[in-house]
């Protein structure tokens, strides 16, 4: 069978990989959609982000579906053929952070298409894939596309987890990629009252309107627009950080009230100078969010009950003939939002 595979910055290759067979608790998928990541840009145009760099080749992906070809032994609850969301997160179950209840911080975490630890967590983006049959939440109902889309959402509702109660509350979103307009949509869903998004695309702003936003702003055009927000000491209540840009944190940060929440989601290309005056003075709480784990299944629940609706963020869609074409559309934040690449007949 064919996976993508990531050598260095500017070199992934289709290439034969081997596929094993499922043992006891496993199952093997047939994949039949995979979405683009950041991180999988990331390690795409320049080999790695931050410290974390390619050491050897990689298998890229962690935005996946597939279909059930194979139950191992003692598989229960799934069946031949049906299409299932696959959650990347494999924590190691006993390290004292999973025994917490902390699974996504776990200090062995097998987390797909990782460079973080050597040697690397090889991905899955590859036609068949053997997995953990817990890592499989059922999406009848669900397009291959949708459930491919049920990470990045899981990645959102961490982020609105992390950031407390919502109801009511004015939230400011900074960068309206993927993870932005889930954003919204997470917040919506949790009864935020007032929901401003920013960015330096038309393009997105358009889809953050689509998904809920009351107001968007084009920070390119209109880079003093944050500014009226900032009087007596700032409106909003909760800001999602969603580009990992230092400019648009410590705008974000200025737009915020008195014992605001900061939630940073956005990973950029290496450290971010953050304004501590400002956080200090205003008593901000500054709160990261780092991946998800059982927020996961509650996404995929949310997409089949149509409480969130994810497709109008799926804008290309590529064979897997043609996958390497992906990166590129995928790149190109002035037309894509979410490009997937299709492995099965059908997304």
């Amino acid at each position: 069978m064919k996976a993508i595979v990531a050598h260095a910055a500017k070199d992934v290759r289709i290439e034969d990989c081997s596929v094993g067979e499922p043992g006891p608790g496993e199952v093997r998928l047939r994949l039949a959609a995979g979405g683009i990541c950041g991180s999988d840009l990331h390690y795409y145009h320049h080999g790695g982000f931050g410290t974390v760099r390619l050491k050897e080749p990689m298998v890229l992906g962690h935005e996946v579906s597939a279909h059930v070809e194979t139950l191992g032994p003692g598989v229960e609850g799934l069946t031949v053929g049906q299409l299932v969301a696959v959650s990347p997160s494999r924590p190691c179950g006993h390290c004292r952070y999973c025994e917490a209840g902390v699974h996504n911080q776990c200090l062995h975490m097998r987390f797909y298409g990782s460079a973080m630890p050597f040697p690397h967590i090889q991905g899955a983006f590859r036609e068949l894939l053997v997995a953990d049959a817990r890592q499989c939440v059922p999406a009848d109902g669900l397009t291959a596309g949708e459930a491919a889309m049920a990470e990045p959402l899981a990645v959102t509702l961490h982020a609105t987890r992390r950031a407390g109660e919502i109801l009511g509350r004015r939230v400011l979103v900074t960068g309206c990629g993927p993870i932005g307009v889930l954003s919204i949509l997470a917040a919506r869903r949790a009864g935020a009252a007032e929901i401003v998004a920013t960015d330096l695309s038309d393009f997105t702003l358009g889809i953050a309107r689509a998904a809920g936003a009351d107001r968007t702003i084009n920070t390119a055009h209109e880079p003093e627009a944050l500014a009226p927000y900032g009087t007596d000491k700032g409106s909003f209540d909760i800001l999602y950080e969603c580009s990992g840009a230092p400019a648009a944190l410590a705008a974000g940060i200025a737009a915020l009230r008195p014992r605001g929440i900061v939630v940073q989601l956005g990973l950029g290309g290496g450290e971010m100078m953050v304004p501590m005056m400002a956080v200090t003075a205003k008593e901000l709480e500054l709160r990261g969010s780092f991946r998800f784990h059982e927020e996961f299944a509650t996404g995929v629940a949310l997409m089949r009950k149509g409480l969130i609706d994810v497709k109008p963020l799926i804008t290309h869609t590529v064979p897997f003939a043609e996958a390497l074409s992906a990166f590129a559309i995928a790149s190109d934040r002035g037309s894509a939002m979410k490009a997937q690449i299709r492995f099965g007949a059908a997304v």
